[in-house]
């Protein structure tokens, strides 16, 4: 039975700059590419996060945030317009800005 430790046993023979150059190649497949909205999602959204401001509701938003989508589900407690973000309060009283460019998404939780 052959025995094959994968890319265990290559490493040894390699530069540690090369391993390393490797492990970024493999992160970076896990990326996800950013979707584009089209105009009735931009108008959804738009009503959802009025309606959330107004009534203090709770909301879930899905972000694009560095390669990768992330879900933040809090208050939003208020919109910056000059720096175009959203300054959202997690359950944890932790402030989130999220840019209005990055939301994929955004619903009411109960």
């Amino acid at each position: 039975m052959i025995r094959d430790r994968g890319r265990i046993k290559w490493t040894s023979m390699m530069l540690p700059e090369h391993v390393k150059l490797l492990r970024d190649w493999t992160k970076e497949d896990r990326y996800d590419p950013k979707r584009e909205l089209d105009e009735q999602m931009l108008e959804n959204m738009n009503e959802t996060i009025s309606e959330a401001m107004e009534y203090g509701k709770v909301v879930a938003i899905s972000h694009y945030h560095y390669k990768n989508y992330e879900l933040v589900i809090g208050n939003i407690h208020f919109w910056d317009e000059i720096n175009q973000k959203l300054h959202v309060i997690d359950r944890f009283e932790e402030v989130h800005r999220i840019s209005i460019s990055d939301i994929a998404d955004v619903r009411f939780t109960d």
